[in-house]
């Protein structure tokens, strides 16, 4: 018979920043737009100050891996600490080459407040094998085509 002692508290895991992928020789980067000021290597890269899109309105980011990834885990964050505003986004990934096909992983809705809500941070446990793609859809306000999307992280 084989056995394990375990311990009654597990040490605590490593830290999250040991399992990123190398996302800088990894994939390559399409945004639909970008603020010369907030690029997307901020929101992407570790110790970044974040992304903010150039544009009003609907936005989308693509990572697009140089070969098929395994995803365990992806992590999101949003900051809105001045503005009202319902966000919704859609995280997606392909399997294909081409990136014809997408699987919807998750679409969430977000009520930011500044007396309250201000972060949104999406922690997912994922399964996902033989991504090439990953594409995050993001609508900064359903109500408003003129806010301006960001992500944190």
């Amino acid at each position: 018979m084989r056995k394990r002692v375990i311990e009654d508290n597990p040490s605590t895991p490593p830290p999250a920043s040991d399992f990123w992928l190398d996302l800088d020789a990894l994939a390559e980067v399409e945004i639909s737009s970008e603020d010369p000021a907030q690029l997307i290597e901020g929101a992407l890269l570790p110790g970044g100050s974040g992304w903010r899109a150039g544009t009003p309105g609907r936005q989308q980011i693509r990572l697009l891996f140089t070969r098929p990834q395994s995803l365990r885990r992806i992590r999101l964050q949003f900051v809105e600490t001045s503005e009202s505003r319902t966000q919704e986004f859609i995280l997606r990934w392909s399997a294909d080459k081409g990136g014809t096909t997408y699987r919807e992983i998750v679409r969430q809705q977000w009520n930011f407040s500044p007396d309250g809500s201000t972060v949104e941070d999406e922690d997912l446990s994922v399964e996902l094998d033989g991504v090439t793609r990953l594409e995050l859809l993001l609508t900064p306000d359903i109500a408003d085509s003129q806010a301006v999307a960001s992500l944190a992280k």
